[in-house]
C-alpha cells in the first residue's frame, strides 16, 4: 500500500520535500542571517500551516478557531523561553548571528509530513474531513507548529530592537 501511495504522488511534492530538506539541514550549523531571511521563513511556513488547515477543512470555523488558538498559545509559551545561547544581532550589519539547531528542520518536516498524511488519508477516507476530533487535531497541530515558527521570530525580532536601542542611547 505504501508503494501505490507514493507512486500517486505528484513528482513536485518530492521537490518541495527535498527543497525543506535541504533548507532546514542549512540550519544545522551556525549561521548569519538578514532581516529578511528571518522573517521570510516564518511568514512562508505559516501560510503553509493555513494552507494545509484551508485544504483539509475547507472554511470550517472550528478548525480556524483550534488553529489561531494553539497557535497563539504556542507562541505565548515560546515568548516565554530566552534565546539560545550565542544568538546575537549586528545593527550595523543588520545580521542575525544563530547557533545551528534542528528545531526548523523538525518544524519543517512536520509541517510537511502532516501535510502529506492528512493528504493521504483524506483521499482513502474522505469522510474524516467532517469529523470533528480530526479536524480540530489536526488544525491545532497546525496552529503548534506556526506558534512555534513566528515565536522564534518575534524573539529575534525583541533582539534587534533591544541592540539597536543600545546603540542608540550609548
Amino acid at each position: 500500500m505504501l508503494t501505490q501511495i507514493l507512486l500517486h504522488t505528484p513528482k513536485w511534492v518530492f521537490g518541495l520535500f527535498a527543497l525543506l530538506l535541504w533548507l532546514g539541514a542549512r540550519q544545522l550549523i551556525a549561521t548569519s542571517l538578514s532581516m529578511t531571511r528571518m522573517t521570510l521563513m516564518p511568514i512562508v511556513m505559516g501560510g503553509l500551516s493555513i494552507y494545509g488547515v484551508a485544504s483539509a477543512f475547507g472554511d470550517s470555523i472550528v478548525s480556524l478557531l483550534a488553529w489561531a488558538a494553539v497557535a497563539f498559545a504556542t507562541l505565548a509559551l515560546v515568548l516565554q523561553r530566552g534565546l539560545p545561547a550565542g544568538t546575537r544581532y549586528d545593527a550595523a550589519a543588520r545580521r542575525f548571528h544563530v547557533a545551528g539547531t534542528a528545531v526548523p528542520l523538525a518544524l519543517m518536516m512536520g509541517i510537511f509530513f502532516t501535510k502529506y498524511i492528512v493528504g493521504v488519508l483524506l483521499a482513502m477516507h474522505p469522510g474524516l474531513m467532517r469529523q470533528p476530533t480530526f479536524a480540530i487535531g489536526i488544525s491545532a497541530l497546525y496552529g503548534a507548529f506556526t506558534g512555534i515558527f513566528i515565536g522564534r521570530a518575534i524573539r529575534l525580532l525583541r533582539l534587534a530592537m533591544r541592540t539597536e536601542s543600545s546603540a542608540l542611547a550609548a
